[in-house]
């Protein structure tokens, strides 16, 4: 069955994504950007993640290039500035996911096995596809563990 792959991902991460939006919901409003301690993340910031994370996979996907100038800083605070507009996130998640689900859907299967060297090792596109569902659905687990230990 050609595109297998790529069509199961592309129906899994939105699903991924509506979860992880869910699970920050059930959350009190007043600890989504609650943490226990001052090292653990707050349920805004994985989420924050999730949604730039997502619009730079698409983007690797598309150029299968990851750029040599990424900007760690950039991205941290472009997570601490979403983390405090839940609106913009919302629309930022959504937007990503959109934007690689139609990027995973381009990737042609005689290309999946191709590697693409990353700071951290290589990871075939195959992986690559299969990240920004599986950041979600790990951070969904953190944000429902947060609420466990709230009592919810």
């Amino acid at each position: 069955m050609p595109d297998h792959l790529q069509a199961f991902f592309a129906k899994a991460t939105p699903k991924a994504a509506s979860d992880l939006e869910a699970a920050l919901l059930r959350l009190p409003a007043d600890k989504r950007d609650w943490s226990s301690t001052p090292e653990a993340r707050t349920a805004l910031d994985m989420v924050a993640e999730c949604a730039l994370l997502n619009g730079t996979t698409a983007d690797l996907l598309q150029t299968r290039v990851f750029p040599a100038n990424y900007d760690m800083a950039a991205f941290m605070s472009a997570k601490a500035e979403l983390r405090q507009d839940w609106n913009a996130l919302k629309s930022l998640l959504q937007a990503s996911v959109a934007k690689v689900v139609a990027a995973t859907r381009a990737v042609p299967d005689d290309a999946l096995e191709t590697e693409i060297a990353l700071p951290w090792g290589p990871m075939t596109l195959a992986q690559i596809i299969a990240y920004p569902y599986w950041n979600m659905a790990y951070h969904e687990g953190q944000i429902n563990y947060i609420a466990s230990t709230l009592g919810g």
